[in-house]
Order: structure tokens, then sequence, then C-alpha cells
């Protein structure tokens, strides 16, 4: 059999591939970059098998694939895939789901921890000069009961300009309680946080025990004191957190986003952030990527932590995935049942 590789692959595993079938390497794979619809069409001629990240497999180009019998796509959701026209020819679609659980549930508490104690904040001030020692003047040290050294004190002090709140004792709003929003409980959990759970999919009996119990999403929001989302852009959640949803917040809450920018009206939390009806958010997605110079997350908003969708990105998760496409492609072969087939029509 043939295989196209265009996908982002840990390559200490090609050796693997290559014992399965005959490989060419292109796009992402061989250049970091995504292929045209035409390019992948000439790529995948005489091909049996497509491995891919990014590409956009439409039905143009599973229609002029003939030999095309498996497409395998190295992400959660294979969203740059046409299934249905896949499924009218007969191809299955692999994809790999869970591959990024960890990475991204990790990185949601590291954001909370973030906005929470203001620790970006704190840094670029430093970065930017403020609150360092004057014309070469080296900082004083005070010795009581052994070595005692305090940066500054004073209403204008960095302990007192960043003084943040900890998460042990507050409680967190998990809205989707899928393998990311597990996670990210469990880890929370650890911290002595207390959890709430908003899932209609989530039968409670799966969920309320002492630290966790599964709510409303109105009393999600009106009683959490970190509201953090991990649902995936579908009709119920497009704009599932508005105006009105902001508005159920406290004051004192932080609102955390690693899932899709779309779950949230980013003007209503633009607003929120402006008119301190929040005390902050740590967002890693949004409304339009990359963001505009002259965004407000950018220019104007101090009580914001932005990242440019990184939440997924470990060198681990690259070589998790990795396995689970070489695993699947080796049962495909053998004729076995596959794991990861893709079923729902997007």
């Amino acid at each position: 059999m043939k295989a196209l590789l265009t996908a982002e692959f840990d390559m200490e595993y090609l050796p693997r591939l290559e014992s399965l079938c005959e490989v060419t390497v292109a796009g992402w794979g061989k250049e970091h970059r995504k292929l045209s619809e035409d390019e992948l069409i000439d790529l995948l001629q005489g091909q049996d098998i497509l491995i891919t990240s990014y590409d956009p497999v439409t039905e143009k180009v599973i229609r002029s694939s003939n030999s095309l019998r498996l497409i395998m796509c190295t992400r959660s959701n294979p969203v740059n895939i046409d299934v249905p026209a896949a499924s009218r020819r007969g191809i299955p679609v692999v994809y790999t789901p869970g591959r990024n659980s960890d990475s991204t549930a990790e990185f949601t508490i590291a954001m909370m921890l973030n906005i929470a104690r203001q620790i970006p904040m704190a840094y670029k001030s430093l970065k930017d000069g403020k609150y360092l020692a004057k014309g070469g003047v080296k900082g004083n040290k005070a010795y009581v009961l052994g070595e005692d050294v305090t940066w500054a004190l004073g209403e204008e002090s960095p302990y007192v300009v960043f003084k943040g709140v900890q998460l042990k004792g507050k409680r967190l709003g998990v809205i989707g309680y899928g393998r990311i929003g597990q996670k990210v409980a469990a880890i929370a959990r650890a911290l002595g946080m207390y959890i709430y759970v908003y899932d209609p999919y989530m039968p409670a009996v799966f969920i309320d025990d002492n630290t966790t119990k599964k709510v409303s999403l109105q009393t999600l929001l009106t009683e959490s004191d970190f509201v953090t989302c991990h649902v995936k852009v579908t009709k119920e959640t497009k704009g599932l957190i508005g105006r009105e949803e902001l508005k159920l917040m406290k004051p004192t809450a932080f609102f955390i986003n690693t899932s899709r920018g779309a779950v949230v009206d980013e003007e209503a939390l633009i607003e929120a952030l402006r008119n301190r009806k929040i005390r902050g958010a740590a967002l890693d997605v949004f409304e339009s990527e990359p963001l505009d110079p002259d965004h407000p997350f950018v220019k104007e908003l101090d009580n914001v932590v932005i990242t440019p969708h990184l939440a997924g990105a470990t060198y681990d998760v690259l070589t998790i995935h990795t396995k689970m496409i070489l695993d699947e492609l080796e049962r495909f072969m053998n004729g076995q049942r596959l794991l990861f087939q893709y079923t729902e029509v997007l």
C-alpha cells in the first residue's frame, strides 16, 4: 500500500510507518505548510492512504482520488475533512480523540493561575523597567531573624498592585464535561477547588460527589469564582456565553476559554471586562485568529491574559497522535475493527 503523509507527525516513528507501507512525505510533514486543494489532488494520485492534519480534504479532493481507501487525521476533530463525502465513497475517516486532553487541561489550569495571580502583568512590568532599582543602585537587603528581602512596600509596590487570589477553596464552573473538562476538574480538585459542572449530555450520577456537582448553567455562572469552557462548536454552543450569561457572573469571577472562540460573544466579553463586570479573563482562542493589532485584548484591556491558541501545542501531543495513527493503520491493514473511526455527520 502507498501512503501520503502531510501531517504533523513524530518523525522518530517514520520507520514504523515505512515498515507498513510505501510513504511519500509532503506538505506539513516536509515544509510546515498546508497544501492547497489542487496540490493535494495531484499528490494523492495512486495513493491508498492519506495521513493529514490541516489540509482541505474536500469533496473535490475525495472524488478526484480514485485509489484512496483510508483518510487519517491527527486531530481530535477532523474539521478539515468532508466526512459525508468520504462516507459516500466508502472511505473511513480516522481521527485521534483525546490526543491533547492532558495538555489542554494543564494549560487551562495554567491560565487560571496566571490571571488569578496576574503573573504575565507582573512579568511585563519588570521587562518594561518598572519596580526596578534606580540609577544602578542595588536593591536593599534587610536582615531580621535571618535574611528577609522585601522587594518594595507601599500602595504602589508590586506586592500591592499585583496582589491576587488563590485557587484553593474557590469554586470552578466547568462548561462541558468531556475528556478535557474532566481532566481540568481533576487537577482543580487536587488544588482544593470545588467543582460545578454544566453538561446536558452527562448524567448527574457520573458527576456528583463530595467536591463536584452537576448544576444548571445559570447556577454555575452565578456561583462560580472561575468559569472555564470545554465544548465543541455546535448550534447549541455557538454564542453560549453572551451578554446575559456574563451578567450572571460575580464581579470577582474570572472567565477562561481554551476551547473555541465561537462559544463566546466576544463583544459582550470585551464590554464586561472594560466595565469591570467580571474581574478578568484568560483566553487562548478568539472569534477571529490571529488577533488584529488594535484589538482591545491587545491594546486596551489590562485584566485579560491572552495566548495565541497554544493549549494543545506540546511535543507530547505530537507523539500521542502519531502512535494512535500507527496503531489504527495496523488495525486497518489487518482487517480489524477501527477504534477511532469518525462517524458523526458534520
